[in-house]
């Protein structure tokens, strides 16, 4: 049991799962501010441009006061919060990614491979002699 908790804590101490958790809370922050920002602005600007405001889109199954209700303007707007946060974390990446590229240094590739002087194979950087033709290389510095 002891061995069982050892190994939790090393887990739990472990730099991804605190950044696993770091990212849940930001990504319930932000889920929050999307939804705010489809329910309180998009919709009702969709309303007075399309006159529909989805929040309000149901269908009654049956008669009577207990018969259930589909609320599927719920749905198009959870539709909508889910395209608008996959464009702004696309977004985000595309921007993170640009930076990083920017900044990672670009490494000058240095050739792996040369010509042999005789018969023109390709051949390794480091041989002395051809393994085509087996002509002796001159070294090179």
């Amino acid at each position: 049991m002891k061995k069982f908790f050892e190994e939790f804590k090393k887990f739990i101490t472990k730099g991804n799962a605190l950044d696993m958790a770091v990212g849940v809370i930001i990504g319930g922050a932000f889920t929050a501010i999307v939804t705010s920002l489809n329910t309180d602005i998009i919709t009702p600007l969709l309303a007075v441009f399309g006159g529909v405001d989805f929040s309000h889109l149901t269908v009654k199954l049956g008669n009577g006061e207990l018969a259930p209700v589909l609320t599927y303007g719920n749905f198009i707007t959870a539709i909508i919060n889910f395209l608008i946060t996959a464009f702004v974390i696309f977004c985000f990446i595309k921007i993170i990614n640009g930076i990083g590229d920017k900044f990672k240094k670009k490494k000058e590739d240095k050739p792996t491979t040369k010509k042999c002087p005789y018969c023109k194979s390709d051949i390794a950087i480091d041989a002395t002699r051809c393994p085509h033709c087996t002509s002796e290389l001159e070294k090179q510095e």
